[in-house]
């Protein structure tokens, strides 16, 4: 289907849901006409008012003045030629070689994706200013091979008009999700405030010894939901209808890709982009923010660079989830094509003779890629974050985040045995706490699951077994760190590690097995609570729940 048909189909959707909007004002106004005209006093006069607070969302969707705009990401970071006059000149270059117009304005965001927009006037039917969005990540972890034929992609969707289009697009879905959230939000606020009245009187019914009764809301914003139910079987279909049109986008737009970059290199990209999707997830959330909680960042430049020390060291793990693509369960509203369908289509097609051999990082087209991402991190995270102190590399961070979090996870047990004992909590008026025979009315006072909450006797005590001694391990930790006797170790392969004295690692496991036996012993952890004499190099590690 060529531009032309795609604008008039785009055109024809969007006006249905316009002649949607005058059908439900008609009908509204139909009633309210044989209202008036049936004379049905105070009743019809409050029937009048509820369709007239009816009308006025309707309205506002489909008059609404502002059309969709492209706004800058707030979390990306906007790249002029001067500071990377290489990435500008490959990006030139494709566009050169695809057909069509270069982007504007390039920005880099914190995110596994590459996307391409106009800001096209007149409902995308004249076009605009090309803006392009480049991930940090795919920079990361892409080679520059891959990239080429990321962006060849995106710039596949230049060539056909879908970046221009999209504005009609984007135009119909703004129009009908305003008026669904306007309708529904004005329910659920109905519903709120029925549900408050009710909570009130339940109060007051209790109050005066009377027994509990359903909270019940009613009929409380069903003409809202009413008159929104039209809209959204209308954005159901309207999605339908485009998704067939915005898959064959994204195979055009493959070929594009395959005809730039390689039948081989495209393959390749896209079937590196969820793996670095998932290590990005993992990465961001088990070492970039591991030290949020103790008010700690990486060093600058690291919070999205550091991604790179991830991929290296879990190549082969990452060798094993590029074999096995991602199964999506498909569904009729996805407008993407799953990954695994548009990798097999781009292997199927003649071998071209290209092969894809690494061509170097994508991060050297960035003339100072710590620059970039220090830049980028300023641009992205929020004040709070940029508030942080900053360690001098990530052995500091996972030390300090991890000392940090054993330390306050040990404090429920602290504040147990100051309730019991009257101790200071330390780890000695621990071990004294135990050993005068207080080990269960300690465990008694931590935090429990409801289960363990409705256990007695033995199982109880089964229960609490397990919190008991990773609290007591937490604390020991926080103990022989203090003392310079240990101290947590980064790991790019595995959890973080707390490194002890020499042939300590195994006896530190026993003694706390010990010290949590059925009959307590706590004389393993006063030996090794010994300062040591020699320099650590023995491990244990924390994943097992343990130091």
């Amino acid at each position: 289907m060529g531009s032309t048909l795609r604008a008039v189909r785009a055109l024809v959707l969007l006006l249905g849901f316009y002649l949607i909007g005058f059908v439900m004002l008609g009908a509204l106004g139909a009633f309210d006409w044989w209202i008036i005209a049936g004379g049905h006093g105070g009743a019809g006069a409050k029937l009048l008012f509820l369709t007239v607070i009816v009308a006025v969302p309707i309205l506002q969707g489909m008059f609404a003045v502002r059309g969709p705009r492209f706004e800058p990401p707030a979390d990306g970071l906007r790249v002029d030629e001067r500071q990377e006059p290489r990435l500008w000149a490959a990006v030139r270059d494709l566009a050169e070689q695809t057909g069509t117009r270069a982007p504007g304005e390039i920005y880099l965001v914190p995110h596994v994706n590459a996307a391409v927009y106009e800001k096209s006037r007149l409902l995308g039917l004249l076009p605009g200013r090309r803006v392009l969005l480049i991930g940090a990540p795919l920079l990361t972890g892409l080679d520059e091979a891959q990239l080429i034929g990321v962006l060849a992609h995106e710039f596949g969707h230049y060539s056909n008009a879908d970046t221009r289009l999209g504005a009609i697009n984007r135009r119909g879905f703004e129009q009908i999700s305003r008026t669904v959230g306007t309708l529904l939000g004005r329910s659920a606020a109905k519903v709120s405030a029925e549900r408050a009245k009710a909570e009130e009187k339940q109060a007051k019914r209790l109050a005066k010894g009377k027994s509990a009764r359903e909270v019940n809301t009613g009929y409380a914003g069903a003409s809202y939901r009413i008159a929104a139910r039209p809209f959204v079987w209308y954005g159901m279909f309207y999605v339908r209808v485009m998704r067939g049109t915005m898959r064959r986008q994204e195979y055009a737009a493959d070929l594009a890709a395959v005809r730039i970059a390689g039948r081989t290199a495209t393959a390749s990209a896209l079937r590196e982009i969820p793996v670095l999707d998932a290590a990005f997830g993992f990465y961001f959330d088990s070492y970039a923010t591991l030290g949020a909680g103790a008010g700690l960042l990486p060093p600058q430049g690291e919070v999205y660079g550091g991604l790179r020390h991830l991929l290296a060291a879990r190549s082969a793990e990452l060798d094993e989830l590029r074999r096995q693509l991602p199964e999506e369960e498909p569904s009729p509203y996805d407008t993407h094509p799953p990954i695994a369908d548009r990798v097999a289509r781009i292997e199927q097609l003649p071998d071209d003779g290209r092969v894809h051999a690494a061509s170097g990082p994508a991060l050297a087209l960035l003339g100072d890629p710590a620059a970039a991402f220090a830049a980028l991190e300023q641009a992205s995270l929020t004040p709070e974050a940029l508030g942080m102190r900053r360690t001098a590399d990530w052995p500091q961070l996972v030390h300090e985040s991890m000392a940090a979090y054993a330390d306050r996870s040990a404090e429920p047990l602290r504040q147990a045995v100051r309730d019991v004992s009257g101790g200071d909590g330390s780890l000695d008026a621990t071990l004294t706490a135990i050993e005068s025979g207080a080990l269960w009315q300690i465990a008694e006072r931590l935090p429990k699951s409801q289960e363990a909450q409705a256990a007695t006797g033995r199982a109880a005590r089964e229960f609490a077994r397990p919190r008991l001694r990773g609290m007591l391990s937490d604390l020991t930790a926080t103990e022989l760190i203090a003392r310079g006797a240990a101290h947590f170790e980064l790991s790019w392969t595995d959890s973080a590690v707390l490194r002890l004295p020499d042939a300590h690692a195994e006896d530190l496991l026993r003694a706390l097995d010990a010290a949590v036996a059925d009959v307590p012993d706590t004389s393993g952890l006063r030996r090794l609570l010994t300062p040591p004499d020699r320099v650590p190099d023995a491990v244990i590690d924390t994943a097992q729940g343990t130091i």
